[in-house]
Order: C-alpha cells, then sequence, then structure tokens
C-alpha cells in the first residue's frame, strides 16, 4: 500500500478546512465538499483517476484529500492505492479526529475533500440530453440525493437543480446519492423559468409530476408520447409543485394509484416516473431505439 503516512493532527489546519464543509456558506466560498465512505469516496477516486489518465472530462482531480482511519486503510487498500496513484494527499487520522469531521453517527472511516462537480446548464444541454430529471423546490437533501440515485440508474444524462432546491453537496445529499453524484452531468442554482426555456429549445418535452395532473402516466405510455427526449420536473415533498412551475411544463402527469394509498412519496415517484420514461425511450420508435448502450457520461 506504500509508505505509511504519520498520523495527522486534529488541531491540523487540513482538519480544520475539511470540518468547515460541512456549513454551506464555506462549501460555496471554498468550492468542495466532503464525501463520506467507502462507496462515495470510491467513486470519487474512480472518477478522479479517468481524468488523470484523461478518459473522462473535468478540470482537474475530482478528490482532492483523503482522511482515512488505520482500520479503513487497512480494510480498503484499493481505495487508498488509487488516491495516491492520481496525486490525492492521503492523510491517516484516528477515530475520534475523523468523527469531529464527519456528519455521520458512525463514520465509516473514510472521508474525501472533493472539488464542484456542477455545470452551466448550457453545456449539459449542448450534450442533447435524452433524459433528465429536474429538481424544483426540493427541500429535503436525503430525498435530493436519492432522486439523483434513481436519475443514474434509469440512465438520464443530466439533473438539473433550481434555485430553489437545497444544496446537493448537503452531506446528506451526498450520501443518500450512494455515488451517483460522481456519475450524473448536474446543473445547480438555475432559475426554473430558465431552466424549462433551455430545455425546451433543446428539443426537450418538460413533464410535470403531480399527483393531481391532467395526464396518466399509463395513458401517457399507452398513448406512445413518451418516447422522445423527456425532463421529468419533481416539486415539495409536502406540497408539490407551485403554480407557477406547473405552468412551465408541456403537462402534468401523474402516476395511477390502483390502490388505497393516499400518494407516492418523491423518491418513489420519480422512480417510476424515469423508469417509464426509459422503458419508452427504448422501445420501437423512442429516441434510443436500437442503441445498445448509452452514450459515456462524465
Amino acid at each position: 500500500m506504500g509508505t505509511t503516512p504519520d498520523l495527522i493532527s486534529p488541531r491540523s489546519a487540513r482538519v480544520a478546512a475539511a470540518r468547515r464543509l460541512v456549513r454551506r456558506n464555506f462549501r460555496a466560498k471554498d468550492r468542495r465538499f466532503l464525501a463520506e465512505g467507502p462507496q462515495a469516496v470510491r467513486e470519487a477516486v474512480t472518477q478522479s483517476a479517468a481524468r488523470t489518465a484523461g478518459t473522462a472530462g473535468g478540470d482537474g482531480p475530482v478528490l482532492l484529500e483523503l482522511f482515512a482511519t488505520a482500520e479503513a486503510a487497512e480494510r480498503h487498500p484499493e481505495i487508498l492505492e488509487q488516491a495516491r496513484g492520481s496525486g490525492v494527499r492521503v492523510h491517516l487520522a484516528d477515530v475520534p479526529t475523523l468523527a469531529d469531521i464527519a456528519q455521520t453517527v458512525n463514520p465509516q472511516g473514510l472521508i474525501g475533500v472533493c472539488r464542484f462537480l456542477d455545470r452551466p446548464l448550457d453545456e449539459l444541454l449542448a450534450a442533447r440530453p435524452r433524459l433528465v430529471a429536474v429538481l424544483a423546490h426540493v427541500r429535503d437533501p436525503g430525498n435530493a440525493g436519492t432522486v439523483l440515485r434513481c436519475a443514474d440508474a434509469a440512465g438520464a444524462d443530466a439533473v438539473v437543480l433550481t434555485d430553489a432546491s437545497v444544496d446537493v453537496y448537503n452531506p446528506k445529499a451526498v450520501r443518500a446519492s450512494a455515488g451517483s453524484l460522481f456519475h450524473l452531468p448536474v446543473a445547480v442554482g438555475v432559475p426554473a423559468a430558465a431552466a424549462a426555456e433551455g430545455l425546451r429549445a433543446a428539443g426537450v418535452r418538460l413533464l410535470a409530476a403531480d399527483g393531481t395532473g391532467e395526464h396518466d402516466l399509463d395513458g401517457e405510455l399507452d398513448a406512445g408520447t413518451m418516447g422522445s427526449p423527456t425532463a421529468w420536473i419533481f416539486g415539495n415533498e409536502a406540497w408539490g409543485l407551485p403554480e407557477e412551475t406547473r405552468a412551465l411544463a408541456d403537462a402534468a402527469v401523474r402516476v395511477p394509484i390502483h390502490g388505497r394509498a393516499e400518494s407516492l412519496n418523491l423518491a418513489t415517484a420519480a422512480a417510476v416516473c424515469l423508469y417509464a420514461s426509459a422503458r419508452a425511450q427504448r422501445a420501437p420508435g423512442g429516441c434510443r431505439a436500437g442503441t445498445q448502450h448509452d452514450e459515456a457520461r462524465g
């Protein structure tokens, strides 16, 4: 695994710099965020290695520093080795020091300091996306991260968070994304109207996911209208989409409730909608029909 680093002091300036990233204003100032646990750190390391090797886009490595306990270093030597190979500074930390940086009750021994990953909306649109998740007024970081994970699993090309949504770099959002934050192009802080205008100009149909929508998801699938490039707009967990945001969409679509449940939670509804589009786009006549693999995203 290479030379074992010295144990970093809990009073180190690097520890203090990492610790302050739990606060949004410091994340925004430094344009850095924390990735906790082996899953998130592994994805950050992999993305950094790809950038170092020139096989992925982006301006510099994703992972900038890595803090690891001795136990975690022994359990995940491949992560530390790959990090060092990508030029990442690795610090050995004792358990109390790592816990002081972490935002979880039981830290898993690895915390990475990463650079911001978001891209301008125009850059995302220039890639001609065919499936996009737009998070409008989503305030819960766990929900935001989970929707991002669902979008990644469904093969979406991008995720857009409006200026009324939670910070995607919130530690809880990063954890809930389960590494998907490092896979998908993400635009943040975009006014909802600007996002809608840009997506429509790029030839993308806008659908608002709304429990009271006039269109039914099953009906849309039966009518064959779901195979074109689509952006789903998802609203607030408690009160859905404001009328002015809903009005930006080409149609408001509800997920049918066949049983007695009152509604679906945000992440579940997002998964249903995104997978419905993913299937329709890959069916005969869909915008992805005949493709064996999606284009590489990075």
